[in-house]
C-alpha cells in the first residue's frame, strides 16, 4: 500500500515560534511511519520558507536552519501543482502532497492565513478553516459570539489601542465600573499568554496596555476569575468528541508563555480536581463551543471554574495547540484512550474529511 505524503510545516513569523519546532519534531517523531512519508517545510522567523530534509533533533534548538541541505520550497497556490515548489539548481521541481499538517502556533499560523493559503491551493490540511481560525484567534470576535451563544465566561470588554490614546480615562472608568480589579489585559490576537499580563490597581494598567498593543490593534480586557484552570481537548467535524478534562496548577502568577513551554513548573493534573457534573459542564460546553463557532479537526478549550461558586467559565479556544512531549492536548487525548500515534493519524484522515469550496 502507498503511504500518505503528509508536508509538517514549522517555525513561523510568530513569538511562538520556538515552541512550533518543539511541536513538530514531536509531531514528526511520532506519526506513524508506516503509513505517512513526511515532507518538512520550516519557515524561519523572517518568513524565508525552507524545505529541509535533516535530522529531527535539529529542530528544537533551531539549528536546522544552518543546515546546508536546505532549499527555497513553499507551498503553490495554483490548485493544478497541488503541492510544493522546491528549488533546484537549475529552476524548481514539484514535490506533490496530499494534506499539510501546519504544526505553527500564533499569528500567521493558526489565525487563517496560512488556512486561506491552503485552501486557494486546494490542499487537505489539518485544523480549522481560514474563517474559523480567524474567528477563534481574535478573543474580542471569540467573546462578543460566545456570549450571543450564551455560553458563560469571565466579564470582559475590549477596545482598539488607538482609542485607548485619544480616551484613555473613559476607557479606565468603564474598567474600574464593570471589571473592578484585579484584571487581565490581553491583545485580542495572540496565543501562548504572549502581552498578557496581570494588573492588581489602576496604577499599572497603561504599562499593560502598552505591552499588550505590542502584539495587536485590539486589547482585551478581562476580570479575575479566582479558581482552577482546566482544559478539554475537541477532536471532529460534525459530531466531535470531548476529551477527558485536564487541570493546570500553574507555577506563575499566571499560565503564561514561560511556565507552558520553559521552565516546566506548571503542574498537571489529568483528570482535574473537579467533581464529575462539573466536568461533565466543561466537556458539554466546550463542544457547544467548537461546534457553534464551526470548529473542524481539533482545538483545545480552555475554561476556569470559578472558586466561590463552582461556576464554569470558558476562556478561550486554541484551534492549533502545542503538540509538545508537556502539551495537554495530545496528553487529554492519551488518557482518554488515545494514543498520540493514533491521534495524529485520525487528525490526518479527518482533514480528508472535511468539505472544501
Amino acid at each position: 500500500m502507498s503511504k500518505t505524503t503528509v508536508a509538517i510545516l514549522f517555525g513561523g513569523c510568530s513569538t511562538e515560534h520556538e515552541v512550533s519546532r518543539v511541536s513538530a519534531a514531536s509531531v514528526i517523531q511520532n506519526i506513524p511511519q508506516d503509513k505517512y512519508d513526511v515532507v518538512p517545510v520550516g519557515i524561519t522567523r523572517e518568513g524565508r520558507w525552507l524545505l529541509f530534509s535533516g535530522e529531527t533533533a535539529e529542530l528544537p534548538d533551531g539549528s536546522w536552519e544552518q543546515n546546508p541541505a536546505n532549499r527555497p520550497a513553499f507551498i503553490s497556490p495554483d490548485r493544478t501543482v497541488h503541492g510544493i515548489l522546491a528549488q533546484t539548481e537549475t529552476g524548481f521541481e514539484t514535490i506533490p502532497v496530499d494534506v499539510v499538517f501546519p504544526v505553527l502556533h500564533g499569528k500567521n499560523g493558526e489565525d487563517g492565513t496560512l488556512q486561506g493559503l491552503l485552501q486557494m491551493a486546494g490542499i487537505p490540511f489539518v485544523g480549522c478553516s481560514s474563517l474559523v481560525s480567524a474567528v477563534c484567534m481574535d478573543k474580542a470576535i471569540t467573546n462578543s459570539l460566545l456570549e450571543t451563544a450564551g455560553i458563560p465566561q469571565a466579564h470582559y470588554l475590549w477596545f482598539f489601542t488607538d482609542n485607548y490614546l485619544t480616551g484613555a480615562e473613559k476607557i479606565r472608568k468603564k474598567i474600574e465600573a464593570r471589571l473592578g480589579y484585579p484584571v487581565f489585559v490581553k491583545p485580542a490576537n495572540s496565543g501562548s499568554s504572549v502581552g498578557v499580563s496581570k494588573v492588581t490597581r489602576p496604577e499599572d494598567l497603561d504599562a499593560a496596555i502598552q505591552r499588550a498593543a505590542r502584539e495587536d490593534i485590539k486589547v482585551v480586557v478581562e476580570e479575575a476569575v479566582v479558581g482552577q484552570e482546566v482544559e478539554c481537548a475537541v477532536l471532529g467535524l460534525s459530531r466531535p468528541e470531548a476529551s477527558i478534562v485536564g487541570e493546570i496548577a500553574s507555577g506563575a502568577e499566571f499560565y503564561d508563555y514561560d511556565d507552558k513551554y520553559k521552565n516546566g513548573a506548571a503542574k498537571l493534573f489529568i483528570p482535574a480536581h473537579i467533581p464529575e457534573e462539573t466536568a461533565e459542564e466543561v466537556r458539554e460546553n466546550a463542544l457547544r463551543a467548537y461546534r457553534m463557532l464551526g470548529c473542524s479537526g481539533l482545538a483545545r478549550v480552555d475554561f476556569f471554574v470559578r472558586k466561590s461558586d463552582g461556576a464554569v467559565l470558558l476562556n478561550e479556544l486554541n484551534t492549533l495547540p502545542g503538540f509538545t512531549s508537556i502539551s495537554m492536548y495530545p496528553k487529554l487525548w492519551e488518557a482518554s484512550g488515545l494514543s498520540y500515534p493514533e491521534l495524529l493519524d485520525r487528525l490526518i484522515q479527518l482533514a480528508f474529511e472535511k468539505v472544501y469550496f
